[in-house]
């Protein structure tokens, strides 16, 4: 611009002339460049001032229209989220790309406003760097030492069926919603492996523990909840933010004494779960003097908290689907019935049962698969520039990788929109793993907890179809049963009631 100032410093017509032509290049050079720069990042919609693409999505199904939108622009796009740029991975090959093979890559979170207001960096979920890292590991390890894909664990969940079976004995083959029951029973076994306690279904602390993940998962799904994300000013407008945050301080209200339950008989050479574990690594730290140690108050609540909410609503989310699905095809049901009756016959299901339940295990892993309850994984950020699919994606840019576009990619599934566990089994009947089942995400920011999960959906499952027959309360035929979803951050089945008919 210097030049152009020289120019018209010449006072002359010429000067003007000449400065216009040398600025008409200089903008001409500059669009030419943008649009050779932007031609290698992904393609996409246009975006609308301020708004961005908002008008293309419907934020009741956010994962629908990005998905559809795949099929126009790509399984690499951009999308704008009002003024934020973000880009959106769509089909199994891609996403398996970036998450897996480019784990390195595409492995930080993208903390939006709402989970930065859950957690304000800390825990483990909506973290990264060191403290994620510190966090992640600790998680990993006491999940492991109690518990987790552990003889442990096996014992807690079949002692906790039978407490299931007895609360679902007492409808007496009439109408109820399974949800309650199920969280209850779910949330138990990560409070034994976090606190070593067992709540009884009466108890309201254990309703509470239920009830607020349950709440904050369909809230942080809103309309709302994804417009204050987009527009963050929007803060002191949105009702539901301020619910989810009511939330969250009960639950570390709740937390907090708990632990200090735990801390009045703390044993330092037998930690009894992973509060424990926390609490001795924290008295440690605070007695060598250590001023940057990451296990803090806040990182302990924010961990319990990411271990109730991840562990509690995905696997009794799933179950419900499991049940809901056998109402409505009765003929899998059966099938599944009658192999637990030859394989098992009246005894307790053991984990160690699952290879000899091939049709069992198919079933589960088809309900995971079509549920698709957690169609989007929680955003990601590139932690470098990157080349996927040959676009370039710079660094800081949010991802959304659509598990919805894996579980159900027509290039993977025979069926993908129907339900169908001969997805996962052989022409002999066997068994066989899918590399496209993908409902724990992958990658580094794969479910910490996948194997305990894996463990509950088994046991759960087989022990209540052992006992008990699922079907439509009277007057609902199998085809009135809605497999459509309800709106949330997770997919939950919409409102529904089942009756838990003993078995003979």
């Amino acid at each position: 611009m210097a030049l152009i100032d020289v120019l018209l410093s010449l006072g002359s017509s010429t000067g003007t002339i000449l400065a216009l032509l040398l600025f008409l290049v200089i903008v001409l050079f500059s669009i030419s460049s943008i649009s050779q720069d932007e031609g290698k990042y992904p393609p996409g919609p246009k975006p609308l001032p301020l708004l961005g693409n908002l008008h293309m999505l419907d934020l009741k199904k956010t994962y629908l229209s990005l998905w559809e939108l795949s099929k126009e622009y790509g399984s690499v796009y951009t999308m704008h989220f009002g003024p934020k740029k973000v880009v959106i991975l769509s089909g199994y090959k891609t996403v398996k790309q970036a998450l897996v093979n480019l784990s390195e890559e595409f492995g930080d979170r993208d903390i939006t406003p709402i989970f930065h207001d859950f957690n304000q960096g800390y825990g483990i979920l909506f973290s990264n760097g060191e403290n994620w890292r510190e966090m992640r590991r600790f998680a990993l390890l006491n999940l492991r030492d109690f518990g987790m894909g552990k003889k442990r664990s096996e014992e807690i969940i079949i002692e906790e069926s039978q407490f299931l079976k007895e609360e679902f004995e007492k409808f007496e083959g009439k109408p109820f919603d399974t949800t309650m029951p199920i969280a209850m029973a779910v949330s138990n076994i990560i409070s034994a492996i976090v606190y070593n306690t067992r709540f009884e279904y009466s108890d309201t602390r254990l309703h509470n523990m239920v009830r607020r993940p349950y709440e904050n998962m369909k809230m942080t799904g809103s309309t709302s909840i994804q417009l204050y994300n987009m527009f963050p000013w929007l803060r002191p407008f949105v009702s539901n933010q301020k619910l989810i945050m009511n939330n969250v301080r009960e639950a570390f209200k709740q937390s907090k004494e708990l632990l200090n339950g735990l801390k009045k008989t703390l044993n330092p050479q037998e930690p009894r779960g992973i509060g424990d574990s926390f609490l001795i690594r924290q008295q440690k730290d605070e007695e060598s003097g250590k001023t940057d140690s990451l296990y803090h108050s806040m990182n302990l609540y924010c961990t319990i908290n990411n271990l109730f909410a991840a562990g509690t609503d995905t696997t009794a989310t799933t179950l419900r689907w499991s049940l809901l699905l056998m109402a409505k095809y009765p003929e899998i049901q059966a099938e599944v019935q009658g192999e637990i009756d030859r394989v098992i016959g009246g005894r307790q299901p053991v984990v160690e049962d699952r290879k000899n339940l091939p049709y069992t295990d198919a079933v589960i892993h088809e309900t995971q698969r079509l549920a698709n309850i957690i169609p989007i994984t929680p955003p990601h950020k590139t932690t470098c520039d990157v080349h996927l699919n040959g676009y370039l994606i710079k660094k800081g840019t949010s991802v959304f990788p659509l598990l919805v576009s894996v579980l159900r990619d027509e290039n993977e599934w025979e069926t993908p929109d129907s339900f169908n566990p001969r997805h996962f089994l052989n022409k002999q009947g066997q068994f066989i793993k899918k590399d496209a089942f993908m409902p724990f995400s992958a990658g580094r920011r794969v479910c910490l907890g996948e194997s305990l999960a894996r463990m509950e959906l088994f046991l759960f499952f087989t022990f209540l179809l052992q006992h008990f027959h699922f079907t439509p309360p009277p007057g609902v035929s199998e085809d009135d049963l809605d497999l459509a979803p309800a709106v949330g951050f997770t997919l939950n089945p919409a409102p529904h009631k089942l009756c838990a008919v003993k078995r003979l």
